[in-house]
C-alpha cells in the first residue's frame, strides 16, 4: 500500500487582501483552486494507509460528485476566517475541504429520487443519473466519512483539542440537529408526511438547520484553526448564522428568477414542490430587504477586526448579490 504526501497547495494560496470586487473574486478563485487540488489528491486512486482497496467505480463517482465545480464558499469562509486571525492556512484548507465534502455528500443525497429528484447538478448529470441510485447513496456515505477522517488527521491539525473541536462541530452542524434534521423538516414542509402549516418561524428554523448550520460552522472552523477566544468565536458565530440565513434567502430568490443555464440545475422546483421559503412568506421585495438586513448583521459582527475583516464583509455582500 502507498500513502500520498500531504498537499503543499495551501502554501501558494495567499494573495493581497483587498476590498474591490476584482480582489475578492480573485481571492475566491484562488482558494477554490487550492481546495480543488486538495480534494483531487484525497480522491486519487492510490490506496492509503489502513485501507484495503479503493473500488474504481466508487472513486470515479466520488470525483464526479466533488471535482470540477462549485464556488467552494464553505472552505473559503474557513480559510479567510483563519487568515484574519493569523491561523495556519494549511489547517484551515483541510478543515474547509472536509466541510466541502459533507456539503457535496448532502447534494448527492438531496438529488436522489426519494428526495428532490434532480437530474442536473453544477451543469452535469447528478450522480444517480450518471451512475445509479445505489452508487449515489454509497458516494454520499463515503464522502461523509472521508470528511471526518481529514478532520481527525494530525497532519493537518497538530493540536488534539482543535481536532476534537472540529470533529464535534461538524458532527453537530451536519447531523440530526443541523443539516440532516433540517432536510427532514423541509420534506415535512412539502407535505410529505401529511398536511402541515408552516409559518415564518418554522421556515427560519428549518433553513437555519438545513443550510445555515454548515455555513456557520465553516466560519467557526476557521475560528478554531485561528485560535479565537470565546468572545471572538461568539462574534464569528453571529456572522456565520446571519450569513447562512442570507445565503438561503438569496438561493430561494435565485430559484425564482435565475435561468437553469446560470444555475447549472433546474429552477422553479421549490415552488412546484411547495417548499417553505421566505420568498413565499415575505415576497421578493421583502426577501431582498431581509438579505440587506442580514448583511448589516454580518458587518457589525466582524467590526472589531477592522480592515482585517474586509474579505468576510465582501463574502456577505457576495452571498446576496450572486447570480448563480
Amino acid at each position: 500500500m502507498t500513502t500520498s504526501k500531504p498537499s503543499t497547495q495551501a502554501s501558494h494560496a495567499s494573495v493581497q487582501v483587498g476590498t474591490s470586487d476584482d480582489a475578492f473574486t480573485h481571492r475566491l478563485g484562488t482558494v477554490a483552486d487550492a481546495v480543488e487540488a486538495f480534494l483531487a489528491e484525497r480522491l486519487g486512486p492510490e490506496v492509503q494507509t489502513c485501507e484495503i482497496a479503493r473500488p474504481p467505480r466508487l472513486m470515479e463517482a466520488m470525483r464526479h460528485a466533488v471535482l470540477g465545480g462549485g464556488k467552494r464558499l464553505r472552505p473559503f469562509l474557513a480559510v479567510e476566517t483563519a487568515r484574519m486571525l493569523g491561523g495556519a492556512e494549511a489547517g484551515a484548507l483541510a478543515a474547509g475541504s472536509a466541510i466541502e465534502l459533507v456539503h457535496c455528500y448532502s447534494l448527492v443525497h438531496d438529488d436522489l429520487p426519494a428526495m428532490d429528484n434532480d437530474d442536473l447538478r453544477r451543469g452535469k448529470p447528478t450522480v444517480h443519473r450518471a451512475y445509479d441510485e445505489a452508487t449515489a447513496i454509497l458516494v454520499g456515505d463515503a464522502l461523509q466519512t472521508l470528511a471526518f477522517e481529514i478532520l481527525a488527521d494530525s497532519r493537518w491539525q497538530a493540536d488534539a483539542a482543535a481536532r476534537s473541536d472540529l470533529v464535534l462541530g461538524l458532527a453537530r452542524a451536519s447531523g440530526l440537529g443541523g443539516m440532516v434534521g433540517g432536510q427532514l423538516l423541509d420534506l415535512g414542509a412539502e407535505g410529505r408526511f401529511g398536511p402541515i402549516a408552516v409559518d415564518v418561524d418554522d421556515t427560519l428554523r428549518l433553513q437555519a438547520m438545513k443550510t445555515g448550520a454548515i455555513l456557520a460552522f465553516s466560519v467557526e472552523a476557521g475560528a478554531i484553526v485561528g485560535g479565537a477566544n470565546a468572545d471572538e468565536r461568539a462574534a464569528l458565530l453571529r456572522y456565520g448564522l446571519a450569513l447562512g440565513q442570507a445565503f438561503q434567502i438569496a438561493d430561494d430568490i435565485l430559484d425564482r428568477e435565475a435561468s437553469p443555464e446560470a444555475m447549472g440545475k433546474a429552477t422553479g422546483k421549490d415552488k412546484e414542490a411547495g417548499k417553505a421559503t421566505l420568498v413565499d412568506r415575505l415576497g421578493l421585495d421583502g426577501a431582498r430587504a431581509e438579505c440587506d438586513r442580514l448583511v448589516g448583521v454580518c458587518e457589525e459582527a466582524v467590526s472589531r477586526w477592522g480592515g482585517k475583516a474586509d474579505i468576510l464583509r465582501e463574502a456577505a455582500r457576495f452571498t446576496v448579490a450572486r447570480k448563480a
